[in-house]
Parts: structure tokens; C-alpha cells; sequence
């Protein structure tokens, strides 16, 4: 359990990060999911494509001696690029009436049961307005 709902309490635990609020301070409680970046592989491949082309046109190498090289960095970083499954970066995002945010992140394997847990903390915090009206 990483979310643990008691009356008046939710506290979470995820590895290092844990922190612990009342149940009037939360404001918004929810999941992020934000598309992970590949500046740097892109950069790179532009790189090697660029210096390929410049040592094809304006190099005296007959017997293509950089080709090697260029599909060596090529191999390396199509595995950079696909070696992870997960696409995308989750993050469990706690906002409280103070204006103070916590931005937590999480891994993918672990978003379903978070997200079921804050499930239960919305339908809880949903009944507790119902039983106030």
C-alpha cells in the first residue's frame, strides 16, 4: 500500500518520499502523466548524420573508412532510444491549501495501484461531503 486512508489522515509512502496531510488540507490529489523527452538522442543522431554527410561530400576518404563508425553510433543509440518500454514519466501530484505542491515520481509498473488508491481516497472524500450536506 503506498496511500494509507485513516479517518481524518492520508499519508503516503513511495521509497524515499513520504509525507502525511490531514484530510481538510488536501486541495487537489491526483496523477501526472507527462511524455518522456528524447533531446538528447535526437540531438546526437543529427549530430552523426551531419558529420557523416560532411566526411561523404568534402572528405578524400575513398575506401569509406567512417562508415563504421557512423553505424556503430547509429546501433548505439537506436538501443538508447528503445531499450525502455514505459513512454511516459508518471508523477503523484498533492496540492494543499497552504499553495505548497509535492510532485512525486513515480514508476509505470506501480501507476495502476496508485491510481486505484487514489480512487478510494476520491470516493472517500466524496462521502464525507455527502454526509456534511
Amino acid at each position: 500500500m503506498f496511500i494509507t486512508l485513516t479517518h481524518d489522515q492520508v499519508q503516503f509512502y513511495y521509497g524515499s518520499e513520504h509525507w502525511q496531510y490531514n484530510f481538510n488540507e488536501i486541495v487537489e490529489l491526483g496523477l501526472l502523466k507527462k511524455k518522456k523527452s528524447y533531446l538528447f538522442e535526437n540531438s546526437v543522431f543529427v549530430t552523426v548524420t551531419a558529420l557523416a554527410y560532411y566526411f561523404l561530400i568534402f572528405s578524400d576518404i575513398v575506401e569509406l573508412y567512417y562508415i563504421i563508425p557512423v553505424l556503430l553510433c547509429y546501433t548505439i543509440l537506436i538501443i538508447l532510444r528503445f531499450h525502455n518500454d514505459p513512454e511516459f514519466d508518471y508523477y503523484v501530484i498533492v496540492k494543499d491549501i497552504y499553495k505548497k505542491e509535492i510532485k512525486t515520481k513515480i514508476n509505470a509498473f506501480d501507476r495502476p495501484a496508485i491510481g486505484k488508491q487514489i480512487d478510494q481516497y476520491l470516493n472517500l472524500k466524496f462521502d464525507r461531503i455527502l454526509q456534511i450536506t
